[in-house]
């Protein structure tokens, strides 16, 4: 129930504009890293001062304008410009639904090709996002595609899908993030149960710790993360093959705990006013995300907007479940 609710909430697009209006006010910077570059910069050398690099992501939701998709483009390689002039240990993740690809095919993969290119000119890794199944495939075109050109980009695995080891063996030879799964999808697509994407989860991250290039193990769970730490003693996995990598704001002592020990460690660091549709799905992924951050984030503004977003989702799930008694 509470997962069908903040993915309800992730797409609410009214919801969405109130953040925008709202930015940080509502109390997002304990999640985001700043709304524009300079600040995100500045996010980003602090945890580079602690041993942690990052990867840097330009939020963006509802994007159907090519408009929309050309300035988020611009932005992204603005970024790479600040990583590079910087001289910061980061590199760059990005949804290529925000940059055109539920306008048009071709013009999504132009604008990743300008960023990729940019990224590749400064010896920078640009790793494109996975979003919801019915962008797999088209997202996975694109990886081919610029593939064909460039040896600096990498993608998702997303473990709740039934043929996640289909992809993962396909693209082994690729540098791969790891992940459990933010997104609703039905059963012909995607396990529901949260043992078995747990099972599927672990599966996952060794085989590809023994057989695949680069390893991100993205995941908050202290559980997965020390079973992790002694299957690579175990294996001998040396420390270049793999990374743990956390969310920008949650459990910041284990993340400066890993890096001290001496691991590879990445924080995912979203930065911009776009940050609602991200931070319900964080919640949708793993509610107990919400207890993490819940004194920092909210106030009492935040539990007005997503009250009465919640309540709005609820009402149009009850006049749904009546129109169909009505049929």
């Amino acid at each position: 129930m509470l997962k069908d609710l903040f993915m309800g909430l992730s797409q609410n697009q009214f919801l969405n504009n109130a953040a925008k209006k709202y930015g940080l006010k509502l109390g997002a910077q304990s999640v985001v890293a700043g709304t524009n570059i300079e600040e995100v910069m500045k996010s980003i050398k602090e945890l580079n001062a602690q041993g942690i690099s990052c990867t840097v992501d330009n939020l963006g939701e509802f994007v159907f304008k090519e408009e929309e998709a050309t300035e988020a483009k611009d932005q992204i390689i603005k970024v790479i410009e600040a990583i590079h002039q910087n001289n910061v240990d980061a590199h760059i993740s990005l949804k290529p639904t925000q940059l055109g690809l539920d306008i048009e095919y071709s013009f999504c993969l132009n604008n990743l090709r300008e960023i990729v290119d940019k990224a590749n000119q400064y010896g920078i890794f640009v790793n494109i996002d996975m979003e919801d199944t019915g962008h797999l495939q088209a997202t996975f075109d694109v990886l081919d595609d610029l593939s064909l050109e460039y040896d600096n980009v990498g993608t998702v695995i997303q473990a709740y899908l039934l043929r996640a080891d289909e992809y993962l063996e396909k693209y082994k030879n690729y540098r791969l993030r790891i992940v459990k799964g933010a997104y609703k999808e039905p059963d012909e697509y995607a396990y529901q149960d949260k043992k078995e994407i747990d099972r599927n989860f672990v599966k996952l991250i060794e085989w590809h710790l023994l057989n695949g290039k680069f390893t991100s193990i993205a995941t908050h769970d202290h559980n997965i993360i020390n079973h992790v730490k002694a299957f690579v003693k175990k294996n001998n996995i040396p420390n270049d093959k793999y990374e743990f990598q956390m969310l920008y704001g949650f459990r910041k002592e284990m993340q400066l705990e890993l890096a001290k020990e001496g691991y590879n460690f990445c924080t995912y660091v979203p930065f911009g006013n776009d940050w609602y549709g991200y931070f319900m799905r964080r919640l949708a992924e793993r509610p107990q995300n919400l207890n993490l951050v819940a004194k920092q984030v909210f106030n009492k503004k935040t539990n007005t907007i997503i009250g009465v977003a919640a309540g709005a989702f609820l009402l149009g799930r009850m006049t749904n479940a009546n129109k169909k008694k009505r049929k």
